[in-house]
């Protein structure tokens, strides 16, 4: 397109230069030789009054002589011959300057009693009729050379041309401009939507550019909002659905134990199993395939006080009905996280349910907040076995070899530590066995990252509860 309208701009302005700058030129060209013409008309207009008075050859050479054209050969002035009295025969006709003009042009001029333009060899001859007062008519003949008559049309012509390609180069110019304008808007769109059609839900145009383009903006960036609100929706459904159905299957599973055995409970504990990992399918499915679509901003998130209050209320009946004691710590007063509710359910369900998966009945087990000036950890430990190798347990996919396990769960930790800034850490408890401690960043900086997060930990103080531990 922005070539297209370059070169209609280039078309249109040159036809148009073309139009008006030949006829113009014609016009100089014109007007630079009746220009030279007049002046010569005015200089042979000169002779008129000495050939008035006078046909004597000394006189009118003096007067020839005298004049500028005269001096420079480039005048003549022709007298016809007079007829003496008594009937004799006509003199010869007297003729002064250098003669250029034909006889033919001298007879027609007297006939016609008026200047005209004979042309000749380097130039023109004007032929200026004087009346004598004899009643005869002579003719002051001027040469006009062809540089005089043209002079200053070249200039006129180059300043002609240069106006006209200073036109055609400004209009192509202004095209270009607009071409931009129109073309980079459709462009960037064009972009934006091959990249939304690779998966690419980020994209998105900025809504400058002509009106249209600007709608067309406008409508492409509110209808990738919707797709990622849409999508985000179903999958966000997706996991909160798997997560709610996650935490009723633990139970069942762990209750299936007291079913003893038999036909009818192997087949309950097979079904068990088998349901477990259809969730397990649903749950990395979603999680896998879910985009960064939460926006964060003041007053985003939740109070994580309540989020633990509400589990550990859910969690605690099974811990009773297994004889686990469970502690909780830190959750007196409200303490806000830049985290959404549901992530943090999912997080916390994630770290009970491997508590209660991996680690025998009895096992005690505590949920500790600790709120510090630019971070909140949250401490879930376990009085189990331990984990043997942390680093490999926090790899994405990573199940350890253990029954019932996605390799999902801390890894959904992860990623909702690590989209506020902060980090995941597994290590040893009072209890005597697994600590996890996920720090979570309440300056909202996503930079840093994990890494960033863990070079900082080293310069910070620990709050003050956790320093009590």
């Amino acid at each position: 397109m922005r070539w297209a309208l370059v070169k209609v701009s280039l078309a249109v302005t040159a036809m148009v230069v073309v139009a008006f700058a030949v006829p113009l030129a014609l016009v100089v060209k014109e007007m630079a030789s009746d220009r030279a013409f007049s002046n010569a008309e005015r200089r042979a207009a000169g002779l008129a009054p000495v050939l008035a008075i006078t046909t004597d050859r000394d006189e009118l050479d003096r007067a020839v002589a005298t004049t500028e054209d005269g001096a420079a050969g480039r005048m003549a002035v022709h007298v016809p011959a007079a007829v003496e009295p008594g009937g004799k025969g006509p003199e010869k006709d007297l003729e002064i300057g250098t003669r250029r003009a034909a006889e033919k042009d001298l007879r027609t001029t007297r006939e016609m009693g008026r200047a005209t333009i004979a042309e000749v060899e380097g130039g023109s001859v004007l032929l200026q009729p004087t009346a004598l007062s004899s009643g005869q008519v002579a003719v002051v003949e001027l040469f006009v050379p062809e540089g005089e008559a043209t002079n200053g049309v070249a200039t006129a012509w180059l300043v002609l041309a240069g106006v006209g390609l200073a036109l055609i180069v400004g209009s192509v110019a202004v095209a270009d401009r607009l071409g931009v304008r129109m073309v980079e808007p459709a462009q960037r769109l064009a972009g934006a939507a091959h990249d939304l059609g690779e998966g690419r839900l980020g994209a998105r145009v900025p809504e400058e550019g002509p009106p249209e383009l600007k709608s067309a903006a406008i409508a492409f960036n509110s209808m990738a909002d919707q797709v990622v609100q849409l999508l985000a929706n179903e999958r966000e459904l997706a996991a909160d659905l798997s997560h709610r159905l996650r935490t009723p299957l633990t139970v069942l599973r762990l209750n299936t134990a007291s079913l003893g055995s038999g036909p009818a409970a192997d087949q309950t504990r097979a079904a068990v199993a088998q349901l477990e990992r259809e969730v397990d399918t649903i749950i990395r499915t979603a999680r896998e395939a879910k985009p960064q679509t939460q926006a964060t901003g003041p007053g985003a998130g939740c109070d994580a006080s309540e989020v633990v209050r509400d589990r550990m209320d859910f969690w605690s009946a099974l811990a009773e009905d297994e004889g686990r004691k469970v502690r909780v710590a830190g959750i007196e007063r409200p303490v806000r996280i830049p985290v959404a509710r549901p992530e943090l359910v999912a997080a916390l369900d994630a770290l009970l349910g491997n508590v209660f998966r991996h680690t025998p009945e009895g096992t005690a087990f505590s949920v500790d907040v600790h709120n510090g000036d630019d971070a909140v950890i949250v401490l879930v430990s376990d009085a189990g076995p331990g984990i043997a190798d942390p680093a490999a347990a926090l790899t994405r996919g990573n199940s350890g070899h253990r029954d019932g396990s996605t390799g999902l769960g801390l890894d959904i930790v992860r990623q909702m530590a690590e989209a506020t800034g902060g980090d995941v850490a597994i290590g040893h408890s009072v209890l005597g066995g697994t600590e996890v401690r996920i720090w979570i960043g309440l300056d909202g900086r996503r930079s840093g990252g994990a890494g960033g997060r863990r070079g900082q930990r080293g310069r910070r103080k620990k709050p003050a509860a956790q320093r009590a531990r």
